[in-house]
């Protein structure tokens, strides 16, 4: 009885980790990171109405979509029940990776949120860097006396609906604008002037692959129904073998 136990616990684990494998590689499809700000900050994008300074508190960072050199980030609520906003953002270069999520900011004058800059995923050297309309643009590179990415299309600020997928007419519109950077004297420049583009050796890498507009399932259940088959045929082997030798 004890070997049957034995059999029957190991045969248990073995099945849990195939039933929990797709959900722990959920992350690194969306790059799922959970961010508390101790103050207020300010962030670009497509955001609810009221919501262009998130308060201190917790939320969300997720990538909603990132082919090519255009990466669509979109912040949750904690309980990731309400979509806060959706940013447009470029590759970000940082010379060394850390195990550990980095969010950089736009230090603002006492008494004004910090913006927003770049977020950086645990283990890549390349991160997330923030496109901010024209207008909030050339405020920030007044203020910070750097070069802020911008765009000039007129993209809607507020949103009633919630974007919940790649297609969407607002995100279409987000991949197709031109980005630029603007200096703190005004001066609109090339965005290769301020931020260095990846090497085409990585530009794959730091795409990653597309985001579907639902993380995959398994193809089929009969796999798993074959290991059900196959664990229950051990089981009764094993059972065999020491009723035979009791």
């Amino acid at each position: 009885m004890n070997r049957f136990q034995t059999l029957a616990t190991v045969c248990g684990f073995a099945l849990a980790g195939v039933m929990f494998a797709p959900s722990a590689r959920a992350d690194e499809w969306n790059r799922k990171t959970v961010i508390s700000f101790s103050a207020p900050v300010e962030i670009p994008g497509v955001h609810l109405a009221g919501w262009g300074v998130l308060p201190a508190g917790t939320y969300v960072f997720k990538i909603l979509d990132s082919q090519s050199d255009r990466h669509i980030v979109q912040i949750f609520s904690q309980d990731e029940l309400t979509v806060y906003a959706t940013i447009l953002a470029i590759p970000n270069y940082r010379l060394k990776a850390t195990d550990k999520t980095v969010m950089t900011f736009r230090e603002r004058p006492a008494g004004e949120p910090e913006a927003l800059r770049a977020w950086f995923y645990p283990g890549r050297n390349w991160g997330e860097e923030f496109v901010y309309p024209k207008a909030k643009a050339i405020e920030l590179a007044k203020a910070t006396n750097t070069p802020v990415l911008f765009t000039e299309v007129e993209i809607p600020l507020e949103v009633a609906a919630p974007i919940v997928t790649a297609d969407e007419p607002v995100v279409v519109q987000l991949k197709e604008a031109p980005i630029m950077a603007i200096k703190p004297t005004g001066e609109a420049v090339q965005v290769a002037e301020v931020v260095t583009p990846p090497p085409a050796e990585v530009a794959s890498t730091v795409a990653g692959p597309a985001l579907p507009a639902e993380l995959p399932k398994t193809a089929s259940p009969f796999p798993l129904i074959g290991l059900f088959g196959l664990l229950a045929l051990s089981a009764g082997l094993a059972m065999h073998v020491v009723a035979k030798r009791a």
